[in-house]
């Protein structure tokens, strides 16, 4: 088990290449604080911009009480977006390079103005958005069954593995985040609903906690990134063939299907 941040890097790198999941790092002799679970983070995402991938945005994890309860943590975390991760709407994407993934329906922003905390208030994550849109992350776990603890889950990028962002898009001043409404269907039938309240009583304060957490590390949310606010609803596991389509009321859809 490894217990150096640079041999947790590296085990998290290879355990994503080869689909080989690797034991939980909370299970090890010494286990590892959040901050050097965040440290093993930036490591992977050095690890894989040195390979070629590039940053397009962030995402905020375990904002809904749904997803705390699945997990048994009472606080957000956050992980990093990569170009090589996007996938188009209504993209059939393959399973291949997951281990076991599972999908969540979101709110996105897109930035048009830098954000760097501390000190990052709702008006400022206002005014340095563009407009927000419907999205899918799709998660996956490179640690062995899904059997995470909080620090697990940082220090495996936030458990972040792809994004789906959908048609419409919306600018804050003309929607209201708290109220919007989610409805999420699974092969044509209906799966779950909620609305943008889920998400720390609304999606523009998990941003702003984003911008000031990433801040203690020195870095910024840049114009042009999107920032996906944190699943509305609990995560649903991926089967393939399966199709799953959100409906964000006065947003717009996002859509994905998965290869059988």
């Amino acid at each position: 088990m490894p217990v150096t941040i640079d041999d947790a890097v590296s085990s998290l790198v290879e355990a994503e290449r080869t689909k080989k999941p690797i034991e939980a790092f909370h299970f090890s002799s010494r286990g590892i604080s959040v901050q050097e679970a965040y440290q093993i983070q930036l490591g992977y995402v050095r690890e894989r911009k040195a390979k070629g991938a590039a940053i397009v945005g962030k995402k905020i994890g375990l904002t809904s009480k749904a997803m705390q309860e699945m997990l048994n943590v009472d606080q957000p975390d956050y992980g990093h977006l990569l170009d090589d991760m996007v996938h188009e709407n209504n993209s059939v994407i393959s399973l291949d390079p997951y281990i076991k993934p599972r999908v969540e329906f979101e709110i996105a922003f897109v930035l048009n103005k830098d954000l760097k905390g501390p000190g990052v208030t709702a008006e400022d994550v206002i005014n340095a958005t563009s407009h927000v849109v419907p999205a899918i992350e799709i998660i996956d776990s490179r640690i062995s069954d899904w059997k995470i603890k909080f620090e697990d889950t940082v220090a495996d990028n936030g458990s972040s593995a792809g994004a789906i962002f959908g048609e419409g898009t919306r600018s804050l001043d003309t929607i209201d985040l708290p109220n919007v409404e989610m409805k999420v269907y699974r092969n044509g039938e209906f799966l779950d609903e909620a609305t943008g309240a889920a998400v720390m009583g609304n999606p523009i304060s998990a941003v702003a906690w984003l911008a000031n957490a990433v801040g203690e590390y020195d870095i910024s949310l840049k114009a042009g990134e999107k920032i996906l606010a944190g699943a509305l609803s609990k995560a649903v596991d991926v089967e393939g063939g399966d199709e799953f389509k959100a409906e964000f009321l006065g947003l717009g859809t996002v859509h994905a299907a998965f290869e059988k």
